[in-house]
């Protein structure tokens, strides 16, 4: 009996250990706790408001101002996405926007999700962008599918040497792949920040500048929470970057999977309404990094 309870308490010693130890694992995608753990205000820190114990934010636009923030620190690869409800009604001139920069002016780094405001009852769209060693002019501009002011849904950047992925809700809109073989730049070697703002942007924002803010239905207002950074923060080690350890950069995330690629290409043929690729008065040749697809 006495050597049966000395295994069964060797056993319990050995189980307690472990429990103790996988709570000091990393937990993948776990959030931050509140929303000045990663980020700080850049702009109008009065038109930025904290919610539920600053686990949620809103961001508010009016004729005085409008408003911004950014993350703590800049990240060489990985994904980062937070959930967003955008502004409800006539929206119409405004521009929500999401992004990440390298912020180094004439040769940064820049990928781009802006939400396009709307007159009330037309689609919401979003614009992406992407900007490699300061070449930009990379737009394209879908009709998202569903209205994204009536509750919160999913925006993620996905980030590594393969490929940048915007998503919607898991739903790829968007993919530029690295095709540096053929000359075509790719951000690879700048960290860059995540930053997010709220502005006025009727000059352009909504039919090309047609649609301007109707300010009698001021304050507008956009909501965000679920904040999440998975990244190598700059500075650190230069080996982290390229490191195959990172789940970013695993087999699973170097191309869209199947199921990813048909929701790809059901968003292009169902939902695009520009494409740079295609825009011959602007570009007569078709851009190279436009022949290869996904």
């Amino acid at each position: 009996m006495t050597h049966t309870f000395n295994i069964f308490r060797k056993n319990i010693v050995v189980i307690l250990f472990l429990i103790g130890f996988v709570t000091l694992l990393p937990v993948k995608n776990a959030k931050p706790a509140t929303f000045l753990q990663d980020f700080h205000i850049t702009w109008s820190d009065s038109h930025i408001k904290q919610l539920d114990g600053g686990k949620g934010i809103q961001l508010l636009l009016d004729q005085n101002s409008g408003c911004g923030f950014a993350s703590k620190s800049k990240y060489l690869f990985g994904r980062v996405s937070m959930k967003i409800k955008l502004i409800p009604g006539d929206s119409a001139g405004t521009v929500t926007a999401f992004y990440m920069n390298s912020d180094n002016g004439n040769v940064r780094d820049e990928l781009d999700f802006e939400f396009l405001g709307n007159r009330t009852g037309q689609p919401y769209s979003v614009q992406t962008n992407v900007y490699a060693h300061g070449k930009g002019d990379r737009e394209q501009r879908i009709n998202l599918w569903f209205d994204p002011a009536a509750d919160f849904h999913d925006y993620s950047i996905l980030w590594n040497h393969h490929h940048v992925v915007f998503s919607v809700d898991e739903v790829p809109i968007r993919v530029y792949k690295n095709n540096e073989a053929k000359r075509i730049p790719y951000p690879k070697s700048q960290p860059m920040g995540i930053y997010s703002t709220l502005w006025e942007a009727d000059d352009w924002a909504t039919r090309g500048g047609l649609e301007k803010i109707d300010w009698s239905k001021a304050p507008f207002y956009a909501y965000y929470k679920d904040f999440d950074i998975e990244g190598c923060p700059a500075p650190g080690p230069s080996a982290c970057a390229s490191s195959q350890a990172n789940w970013w950069e695993g087999s699973g995330y170097q191309q869209l999977d199947s199921v990813a690629a048909r929701r790809y290409k059901w968003v292009r043929l169902n939902h695009m309404v520009y494409d740079y690729c295609t825009d011959k008065q602007r570009n007569p040749i078709k851009p190279p990094e436009c022949m290869d697809g996904i």
